[in-house]
Formats: C-alpha cells, structure tokens, sequence
C-alpha cells in the first residue's frame, strides 16, 4: 500500500495544479457568498468534489497507462464523486445532512492526507505540505460537526476555508513536486554523463 501511495503522490504536477486551482474557485465562491441558502450553496460544493473527481479519474487514467498508482487515483476519485454526488441529490433535505455529509467528508480526507505524509515520503517539504493539509482537514471537519447549534449556514463557509488551505496546498506542491521532477532528470541526465566518461576512460586505460 505504501508503494502504490508512494506512486500516487508523484502523479503528474499538473495533477495537483488543477486541483488547486480548482480548489481555491470553489473556496472562494463558498467562503464569500452572500447567499443564506444551504439549498443553494451546497449544490456549488457538490460540483466542486465532482470537479476534483474528474481531475483524479484523468490521473487515474493516465497512471492506468503506466500501471503505475492508479488504485489509489481511482478510490479518490470514487470517493469525492460520490460525495458530490450525495450532496447535489440532497440539497432539499433538512440541513443536519448536508452539515453531517461535509464533516464527514472532511475529516477523511484529513486522515487519507495525514497517512500519505507519514507513511509515503520522507522529504520534509512533502510531508509537511500533506500532513499540514490534513491537520486542516480534521480539525474544520470537527468545527463543522460541531457548528449544527448554528442557524446560519456556517458550516458551509468552514468547508470553504478548509478548501482554500486544500487549494494553496496543492499549488505548492505541485510547484514543488515539479522542481524535484526537473532535479530528477538533471541528476540522471548527469549520472550518465558520468558513467559514460568512466566508461570512455576506462577503454582508453585499456588501448
């Protein structure tokens, strides 16, 4: 399981550059409404999982070409498309559920960022990055939970907020993860560099 997490957070940077992006729109779009409407905020949020659902069912694809990661791809993208999914079909029932559906949401996915951190990258900046987001995540999944005394729709900002902390997230990460792909190839491109001067040498010695 390690293994395939491991290969899941080296998906494409691009990956987790849409999904920022995607992310940050959506966090701003529910964070800074002005509507008073469950009805009417949670069908946005709902596209909003559906819109990362997307995103991960393409890694996926992609990933499934190189039979390289794609389980864990694929079980995200279950994940969040059943959720969004749940919570445009439920937008006329009574608010508990779509308050309940959004802290349940957010603190597994919280706990999946956490396990990925811990388990599946040493390199301090990666670790921090994924740990720190789902930090975020399990701690507004208990505020929302927790905010159901409120006759607003409170809760829904919070899942806005932990949205944007999701988005900036995956910005710098997809940054980073790009910066050590180009590290990467530099430094193989340079190691056969290398070995092909040792191999050289090595014939000359010979002659």
């Amino acid at each position: 399981m390690a293994h395939i997490k491991r290969k899941y957070i080296d998906s494409h940077w691009l990956v987790f550059i849409f999904q920022g992006a995607i992310a940050l729109f959506f966090g701003c779009l529910t964070l800074f409404t002005s509507s008073e409407s469950p009805s009417t905020i949670t069908p946005i949020i709902g596209i909003a999982l559906l819109a990362l659902a997307v995103v991960e069912f393409a890694n996926s694809l992609h990933r499934s070409h190189n039979r390289q990661g794609w389980l864990i791809a694929t079980l995200v993208a279950l994940f969040d498309a059943a959720f969004g999914l749940t919570l445009i079909c439920i937008t006329g029932q009574e608010m508990v559920w779509q308050l309940s559906l959004l802290a349940v949401y957010t603190v597994v996915r919280g706990i999946f960022e956490m396990l990925i951190g811990f388990r599946t990258t040493v390199d301090p900046t990666d670790r921090f990055i994924w740990v720190l987001t789902g930090i975020a995540g399990v701690i507004f999944g208990i505020v929302i939970l927790n905010s159901g005394h409120l006759m607003n729709i409170d809760f829904v900002r919070f899942f806005g907020a932990y949205l944007l902390i999701f988005g900036v997230a995956s910005l710098i990460y997809g940054i980073h993860n790009r910066s050590q792909k180009v590290e990467d190839r530099e430094a193989r491109i340079e190691a056969a560099r290398q070995a092909q001067k040792t191999k050289t040498s090595k014939k000359t010695a010979k002659k």
